[in-house]
């Protein structure tokens, strides 16, 4: 990868998953570890999100520190980084074809927004359909389920994806707050839905589309982009 290649990561913006369910937000491995991945490649990362503004973080995406993932620590050590995260740009204000990738990070504010969000869907199909690449990981596919290719059908419709099993959902026990079972969207939607074994690691390319399953993913969904735009020079 080189510097020419530019990715812009798209968050949630929701909050709260409503009906007395608790705060919610972004689930904050699946957004550092690509964007550190990037950058550290070379690429030019631009953080953004639906409302622009500052990004929320699921307070249980702050883990232990015995368990903490290593981009979360040195999120946690990068005041610069900190400082973009609470002034994001709202993504539909950015010049969004000027970017080789969109990349959407997962956590549960995903199932809130990204769903309704117009813009967002129709990002996700014009970046697709110019051959350029879009990923998402874990909750993150939340934003392909209401975009439609040119001709009216679903962009996942005979796609291989993967992202939060519906088994995923029931382990942490909020499979009753969310509005919809992603995985059995993505099903309904026509997708080709592949997955490994609960929290595994795994990551699917389909083209120019990547998913990841589940937090642990999000560096596997990091390296399969990179392989696409690897490709996309090379060829």
């Amino acid at each position: 990868m080189t510097h020419s290649h530019k990715i812009l990561i798209i968050a949630t913006s929701a909050r709260d998953m409503g009906n007395g369910q608790g705060e919610t937000g972004l689930w904050l491995e699946e957004l550092t570890t690509p964007y550190y991945a990037f950058l550290d490649a070379g690429a030019e990362v631009t953080v953004a999100s639906i409302k622009g503004g500052e990004i929320p973080i699921d307070a249980r995406s702050l883990s232990d520190e015995d368990e903490k993932p290593a981009s979360v620590r040195r999120y946690e050590a990068d005041e610069t980084f900190q400082r973009a995260m609470k002034s994001s740009a709202c993504f539909s204000r950015l010049p969004a074809t000027e970017y080789d990738a969109i990349f959407l990070p997962g956590g549960h504010g995903t199932m809130f927004d990204y769903p309704d969000s117009r813009a967002l869907a129709g990002l996700v199909t014009e970046t697709l359909e110019s051959g350029r690449v879009v990923a998402a990981v874990c909750h993150g596919p939340a934003g392909l389920i209401s975009a439609l290719n040119s001709d009216g059908t679903p962009v996942v419709q005979g796609r291989r994806v993967t992202g939060f099993t519906d088994t995923e959902e029931k382990a942490v026990g909020l499979d009753g707050a969310v509005p919809f079972l992603l995985e059995t969207r993505l099903r309904e939607l026509g997708a080709d839905f592949v997955k490994a074994d609960d929290f595994a690691v795994h990551a699917v390319r389909d083209s120019t589309l990547v998913t990841g399953q589940n937090p642990a993913s999000a560096g596997r969904a990091a390296e399969l982009v990179m392989e696409v735009l690897a490709e996309r020079v090379s060829a």
